[in-house]
């Protein structure tokens, strides 16, 4: 599996753990303990949504998929545990990195979210091992795939970066002013920023590097000159003007073969055995019964 498609299954996975969440705290309780499951969530006109047919849809939609994923992650668990299977802080950092550079699919402001990306990354890279256990890769293999393949262990020089837009010079030398005043650059993007993706994170454009064409290369040119939590003087862009703040760096690095050679054994090893990268191979072995189906259903 490539780290495009690895990265895809970790977001897959971010996306159910955020489904479960929304799902268990519908089940928040009242004040005596029992859950008020005929509380209205919705009202439309006369008509009203009941918790319980909140609850209802969102099982139905998505119980079965929220509740294999869990089911999967202890059953990684448990069999990491039997086959003394670890995988290191480094191995996580790297992923976690190369992630930030790569994809911009998260609020990289949120402790919280990064928790839980390095979880789902730890638990990808247990599962990887795990299935990969039994293959043996040549050193002389590895070494080649390692030469011919140097740009997937580098992480580019990254700059996470926000931003507000705005129509015209007068009104982004008055918004300046109003954050050397002190104003909060996420309030002022959210209220006035015109590019509205990012004004609703705040103006959080999550990082950019050098080969980036999603954003000018000012911006970029820009934050090298920055320091952390500054912000620059407006920025002509197509749109109108700009005003950049450097929320963080990451600083690029090229991981030597001796770093990623177990990354790439498990690489070659999972092209080679063409199969779905899955927990579900475990199942059967972690004994699982589940309120879908017998303990082998997995689909």
């Amino acid at each position: 599996m490539g780290k495009k498609q690895l990265w895809m299954v970790i977001a897959g996975l971010i996306m159910l753990n955020c489904l479960t969440i929304a799902f268990f705290l519908g089940r928040t309780t009242d004040a005596g303990g029992v859950a008020n499951n005929e509380e209205s969530v919705a009202t439309i006109g006369k008509k009203t949504i009941s918790r319980q047919d909140w609850l209802n849809e969102l099982e139905a939609k998505y119980g079965k998929d929220v509740l294999k994923d869990m089911i999967d992650q202890k059953v990684i668990g448990e069999m990491a545990a039997k086959y003394k299977i670890k995988v290191s802080n480094e191995d996580v950092e790297r992923e976690f990195s190369m992630l930030k550079t790569t994809y911009n699919s998260f609020s990289p402001n949120s402790n919280k979210d990064e928790k839980t990306w390095k979880a789902q990354i730890r638990n990808s890279l247990l599962l990887e091992e795990l299935l990969t256990k039994d293959v043996s890769v040549s050193k002389n293999e590895l070494k080649s795939y390692y030469d011919q393949h140097k740009q997937l262990f580098t992480v580019p020089t990254a700059y996470h970066l926000s931003h507000i837009i705005v129509k015209t010079k007068k009104e982004a030398e008055k918004t300046v002013k109003e954050l050397v005043n002190g104003s909060s650059f996420s309030t002022l993007a959210m209220e006035r920023s015109i590019e509205e993706f990012s004004a609703n994170e705040g103006g959080d454009i999550g990082y950019i590097s050098e080969a980036d064409e999603r954003y000018p290369k000012q911006y970029i040119d820009t934050a090298k000159k920055l320091k952390k939590g500054a912000y620059s003087k407006p920025l002509k862009v197509e749109q109108g003007y700009a005003i950049v703040k450097l929320e963080g760096k990451i600083s690029g690095k090229k991981y030597a073969f001796e770093d990623v050679k177990a990354q790439i054994r498990r690489q070659i090893a999972l092209e080679q055995m063409k199969a779905p990268v899955s927990a579900s191979t475990f199942w059967q072995e972690a004994k699982v019964e589940w309120f879908y189906g017998n303990k082998d259903e997995t689909n």
